[in-house]
């Protein structure tokens, strides 16, 4: 069974392509909340979201967490109850923020890998 969301409720939301911990300050219809941003989860994801993975676009978007205290209207669908510790904003935002940074790196050695790879292919298929 769904926990009503209310006024004052600890809940984790997401915000666009972000995740965070905040506060509900105000229901404000039937499909959104006011959320007070507390803590960070997963930091907003980079680059141009209908072309994903693509660096040569118009526009490189560079998405900034919400701030601290910061009050944003969410979808209700993605607030849901929290009930661990809210850890501290600016330890959540460096967490997220280099876990963002650990998983492009790790795509970066993939693809890096990837190339090689193929090349290796490229010559054994005598191309």
């Amino acid at each position: 069974m769904n926990e009503p969301l209310e006024m004052g409720s600890i809940v984790s939301a997401e915000y666009k392509t972000g995740e965070y911990i905040g506060e509900i300050v105000e229901i404000s219809s039937a499909s959104k909340a006011a959320v007070k941003i507390l803590a960070v989860v997963k930091h907003p994801t980079q680059g141009d979201l209908h072309n994903p993975m693509n660096p040569d676009v118009a526009f490189f978007h560079q998405r900034r967490a919400l701030a601290y205290q910061e009050i944003a209207l969410m979808p209700l669908y993605t607030i849901k109850p929290y009930r661990g510790t809210v850890p501290d904003y600016a330890d959540s935002l460096r967490r997220a923020l280099q876990s963002e940074l650990q998983t492009l790196q790790q795509t970066v050695k993939w693809a890096q890998r990837c190339v090689e790879e193929l090349e290796q292919l490229k010559k054994e298929y005598s191309l």
